[in-house]
């Protein structure tokens, strides 16, 4: 596709701790999840986390098509009707986004200024992508599958429609869904009416929205979303390892009330239940932890079940908080792998897979200038 020039590239790093108005621009067009939400099971759609490449496609229901074609030995063109005739299948999945914390690094770098929010879990309703793919009988030596959206925009100097590309074996997967509804609904115009990618255990990005075509290529894909954004590497020359499946993270809601600016929480002495949810697309969640001391000693949380091999798990734990002081609280997760959050921030370019542990700064004592009655604050 044509190159064009851009003021500034995703991917610039920023000294300043100042938030940019580029960054400004991206963060009010996009959205995170408030951490209270951790207590519903399924996100409500509203709360949600939610990123925009570039603008939300008009999309006309009625003359709608999906196009399957490439290398196959029978191309489909696929009405939304067709697709919902098709059986229905119904799949809670946590999805998080690829550069979730990217916002904590040091330097920044430039694109959606990220904290640690940016995820939820939904009830995906669509039909399975393997039978269609079966349908349409790839050709001999298909290689990968390519997703592509109709929202188009320039990224890296790249006029460019979104694009993403699966394994033809990945893409097979029974758990990959062509998703028309969302928690019982059907797709809002911001989360890929009339129609979407969901790859359970994968990174926000490989969720293709507003579907135009999927197409069977016998060679690695190398559009600008595959081959060179969304990749873990240390520098501009560096290659780096393409991202793929979450890593494990565990986050709590914050306990108590928080202060309006900088979301300190404040806490009655008093023994607290920290609740919270932990997932990883790498393996189930076997363990979290939660420190009441910036994580030099850890206790060991009960974990439930989760409705879903890929949703995220609840996990409680107790917090005596009877001791009035300055508190940092920290929750980690293990996966069945062997794969547990790191204590620091990890660092790379892009800012992406960072999944250090959460840290909640928590005044322990009597709210000072309180106007509530005291048992508003129980």
């Amino acid at each position: 596709m044509e190159k064009v020039n851009t003021p500034r590239a995703a991917g610039t790093l920023i000294d300043s701790p100042d938030i940019t108005p580029e960054e400004l621009q991206l963060a009010v067009r996009n959205h995170s999840m408030p951490l209270e939400a951790l207590r519903y099971p399924i996100t409500p759609v509203g709360l949600h986390y939610l990123l925009i490449h570039f603008d939300i496609p008009a999309v006309d229901p009625n003359s709608y098509e999906l196009a399957l074609g490439g290398g196959v030995r029978r191309p489909l063109r696929l009405s939304l009707d067709d697709i919902r005739s098709r059986p229905a299948t119904t799949l809670a999945v946590t999805l998080e986004c690829a550069g979730n914390g990217r916002a904590r690094l040091a330097p920044r770098p430039m694109s959606q200024p990220w904290l640690t929010e940016a995820v939820g879990t939904a009830e995906w309703t669509g039909t399975q992508l393997a039978p269609i793919l079966e349908e349409a009988s790839p050709e001999d030596g298909a290689m990968e599958v390519v997703f592509t959206g109709l929202d188009r925009g320039v990224q890296g100097g790249v006029d460019q429609l979104y694009e993403r590309s699966l394994t033809l074996a990945d893409a097979s997967r029974p758990e990959v869904l062509l998703a028309y509804a969302i928690n019982g609904r059907p797709l809002p115009p911001q989360h890929g009416f009339p129609l979407r990618l969901i790859v359970p255990g994968w990174y926000g990005m490989a969720h293709v929205k507003w579907l135009r075509s999927i197409t069977v290529i016998d060679r690695a894909f190398e559009g600008y979303q595959q081959a060179t954004a969304y990749h873990h590497r240390q520098s501009g020359d560096d290659a780096g390892v393409p991202v793929e499946r979450m890593l494990p993270r565990a986050l709590m809601v914050p306990p108590g009330v928080p202060d309006f600016m900088t979301r300190t929480r404040f806490v009655e002495p008093s023994t607290q239940v920290i609740e919270g949810r932990a997932w990883s697309g790498r393996a189930p969640i076997t363990r979290v932890e939660l420190s009441a001391d910036g994580g030099s000693t850890w206790t060991d949380a009960l974990l439930e079940e989760a409705s879903s091999p890929f949703a995220w798990r609840r996990w409680t734990c107790e917090w005596d908080a009877s001791h009035a002081g300055d508190v940092e609280l920290c929750a980690r997760a293990t996966d069945a792998a062997g794969n547990t959050q790191p204590l620091e921030q990890d660092w790379n370019l892009e800012g992406v897979q960072n999944n250090g542990v959460q840290r909640v700064r928590v005044v322990v004592g009597t709210v000072a200038g309180r106007q509530l009655p005291a048992d508003s604050l129980a």
